[in-house]
């Protein structure tokens, strides 16, 4: 188990540094304003839902971490993370494109003076306390949920839970060439678990409070 976790903590070093490498175009919210009309189709309409490769509702993403949308895009443009719609919008979108959608998201319904609680709101039942410690999840996404250690990892409290379902089983698929996420950390944590018992911490995830939204353009309003 030392062995592993040591291992881990390498990967995860490296990681931030592929991130912070990714994150030297600073992005320009002003612009990514501009840049968006891709992105509101999904994102920006409430309840949303996709249909790949099951049926869940598209992530909030106005609220999240620039340095982690950033990195997210990145991989879908180099196909570690895997998902047609979304590996195609990010091939169509250069280096500073995605600095700059980033950069806007990261700001987009953010209201001043507005912040999520230092710790959980709601207590987790003593289950799902014990599967939340089994691969220390607090560690990389804060006690909260809501406020990770480093940008380059997401927020994750308030994030709908059928999304966080599928995005968590996403890193235990391997060798599929329509399915999976390719990252060596949350693919060691994951493969600690049942779909039963993702299932139940993505439920308690989505019911804490945070900085995540679905903002609603005013065309979809």
């Amino acid at each position: 188990m030392n062995k592993l976790f040591t291992t881990i903590f390498a990967l995860a070093v490296s990681s931030v540094t592929m991130a912070s490498v990714a994150q030297e175009i600073k992005g320009d919210e002003k612009a990514g304003q501009t840049k968006n009309a891709m992105c509101i189709g999904c994102h920006g309409i409430k309840g949303y839902q996709s249909s790949f490769p099951e049926v869940y509702k598209v992530p909030k993403i106005s609220g999240q971490n620039a340095s982690y949308i950033s990195a997210a895009l990145h991989a879908y443009r180099k196909g570690e993370r895997k998902h047609p719609t979304m590996r195609n919008l990010s091939d169509s979108l250069t280096d500073q494109d995605i600095a700059d959608l980033a950069a806007y998201y990261s700001k987009h319904g953010v209201v001043a003076g507005e912040e999520a609680p230092a710790k959980p709101a709601k207590e987790a039942s003593a289950e799902v306390q014990a599967l939340l410690n089994k691969a220390n999840c607090a560690s990389c996404h804060g006690a909260n949920f809501n406020k990770p250690i480093d940008p380059s990892y997401p927020k994750i409290a308030g994030q709908h839970a059928d999304y966080l379902f599928v995005a968590l089983k996403a890193y235990k698929t391997d060798n599929n060439a329509k399915i999976g996420r390719a990252h060596p950390i949350m693919g060691a944590m994951a493969k600690q678990y049942t779909n039963a018992e993702l299932k139940a911490m993505s439920g308690y995830l989505a019911s804490l409070p945070g900085d995540l939204k679905v903002v609603s353009e005013s065309r979809f309003r």
